[in-house]
């Protein structure tokens, strides 16, 4: 079952219209196209609402189906949802979404200040980090935040682009995470682009939300590095506003 990535065609989309495609035996439903994004990457499903003609639930997640093509909205309660066929109104919870576009964008740009391999990262609504394999402390905070006051007020533009699998497998260089591997399965990888595309800060493959250009991230606050490990070391940041 694929669904057709709305969210990546227009990450701004805030309503649409789908079909059911399928029903899930834990309550939920595939449908054929989706402005909610999946759980995956670090990044939190999307939430919000669906409505059709009769009814109406409220969508607690969105996960991927066990193959990673579909995406399954996941009410917030046990209720009677709409069969297969029914055309439906999703309706997404834009201020959550919106904030997970801002803190993702800038995590991207915390893996240019600090350019070493990614062991793990995560997105919240009120703070998230990336852990560095980082035996050493390469950067102190202030620089790291003087860095990425930098690239918000450079307002870079922010873009994605396709390539193969094979062109992927050609530039391992592109994959900056460890553990977490590309979204792969259709063939095609996508590449999110900071910057231009002539002379990129950052260009990695990624299959989250991202905000149009990095100065609508707005003021980021770097936290404090710390250790979780031999070598690995963690840094946090949050959003003011």
């Amino acid at each position: 079952m694929t669904t057709e990535a709305l969210f990546h065609a227009d990450p701004y989309l805030k309503t649409a219209t789908a079909e059911i495609i399928a029903r899930t035996e834990e309550g939920g439903v595939v449908v054929d196209r989706s402005i909610f994004y999946p759980r995956g990457g670090g990044q939190p499903g999307d939430s919000g609402r669906i409505v059709w003609a009769g009814g109406s639930a409220e969508i607690a997640s969105t996960v991927k189906t066990p193959d990673g093509l579909g995406a399954i909205l996941v009410p917030s309660a046990p209720a009677p949802m709409p069969v297969e066929g029914t055309e439906i109104e999703m309706l997404l919870d834009w201020d959550r979404r919106h904030r997970f576009m801002r803190m993702h964008t800038a995590l991207h740009l915390l893996s240019v200040v600090v350019p070493l391999p990614v062991t793990g990262g995560q997105i919240g609504l009120e703070k998230s980090r990336l852990d560095f394999d980082m035996p050493e402390v390469i950067h102190d905070r202030d620089f790291i935040q003087a860095r990425m006051t930098s690239f918000v007020e450079g307002d870079h533009p922010v873009t994605d682009t396709w390539i193969t699998d094979a062109q992927l497998d050609a530039n391992p260089g592109l994959v900056k995470t460890l553990t977490v591997k590309p979204p792969r399965g259709a063939g095609k990888v996508r590449l999110v682009r900071i910057g231009a595309e002539e002379n990129p800060v950052d260009l990695q493959p990624c299959g989250g939300t991202h905000v149009r250009s990095t100065g609508e991230i707005g003021a980021v606050r770097v936290g404090k590095i710390e250790s979780k490990g031999r070598a690995n070391r963690r840094i946090s940041i949050t959003l003011e506003g």
